[in-house]
């Protein structure tokens, strides 16, 4: 089968859930990863490659029709231009995460002058993208970071590793735990995107993400949406240091209602993403 024949086959499977561009794009680096072409042969409509690889690229294929991310097809993504292992153990991150990010880089600068002494906490941590990009951007910080899947400790253990940046995973339920028992000492930064989508909006979410993503890093675990973030509220005025920072992705539904549980720390912020949507809070104790 010639390349001309495997785009169209590509394009007829899969056009019906993508757009032209995305087509393109999908075509690319399936192609890299699975038929191990470069972009000449890519280019090249009548070259032939390995019938072997070319099943197991129509195998990907179909995968990409069921409406499985493309992310964890190909065991990876791209993440503040850095690559991360994924899988269906964890969620693929979002744009609005790296907005996080940006902001989290940028305020622990301004109130830190090195990162020397700095305890960064990261609850819910997942595929560990924020504790990997937070320890190459503070590397003398001590970064500890929770969740409560063995799975997607396995993974972000991975991200880690590969990334060459030591951090303390713990397996946990950060609702249930006893942190005197895990934690002897306050943190410098509490940051983290927990599930935060309440169990009454679960029609509003994608099938696509509702069946490859894993439910347990999207939805609240009880009716309280807010669940979570009245925890680390709480966590936060007994192990957050003075002048620390606290960085939350939130339910843009319940912006103010969020802020409101921070009504004790010095500052407090309620910031919209790109999108003008109610995303993130900067608390300052």
């Amino acid at each position: 089968m010639t390349v001309s024949q495997i785009k169209t086959l590509f394009r007829d499977e899969i056009s019906e859930i993508y757009s032209d561009t995305e087509i393109s794009f999908l075509f690319k680096i399936f192609a890299e990863k699975f038929l191990a072409m470069d972009l000449t042969e890519i280019r090249n409509d009548n070259f032939v490659p390995d019938d072997e690889l070319l099943k197991i690229f129509l195998d990907k294929t179909q995968q990409l029709k069921s409406g499985k991310p493309y992310q964890q097809i190909l065991g990876e993504t791209e993440f503040f231009g850095l690559n991360f292992f994924v899988n269906e153990n964890v969620l693929i991150p979002r744009p609005e995460t790296e907005e996080l990010m940006e902001i989290a880089i940028q305020r622990i600068r301004t109130v830190r002058q090195n990162s020397r002494d700095l305890k960064i906490l990261d609850i819910g941590t997942g595929s560990g993208i924020i504790p990997v990009i937070l320890k190459k951007n503070f590397p003398e910080a001590e970064v500890f970071s929770v969740d409560i899947s063995a799975k997607a400790l396995e993974i972000a253990q991975k991200n880690a590793e590969y990334h060459q940046t030591g951090i303390h995973f713990i397996h946990d339920d950060f609702l249930t735990m006893n942190f005197s028992e895990k934690f002897s000492q306050k943190f410098g930064i509490i940051i983290s995107n927990p599930p935060y989508i309440g169990q009454n909006e679960w029609s509003e979410i994608s099938e696509s993400v509702k069946n490859f993503e894993p439910n347990i890093a999207l939805f609240s675990p009880v009716s309280d949406a807010l669940i979570f973030y009245r925890k680390i509220a709480d966590f936060a005025c007994k192990y957050l240091i003075s002048n620390g920072l606290v960085l939350l992705e939130i339910n843009q539904k319940f912006g103010n209602e969020t802020l409101a549980l921070f009504q004790n720390f010095r500052r407090k912020e309620l910031l919209k993403d790109l999108s003008g949507n109610h995303r993130f809070i900067i608390a300052q104790k």
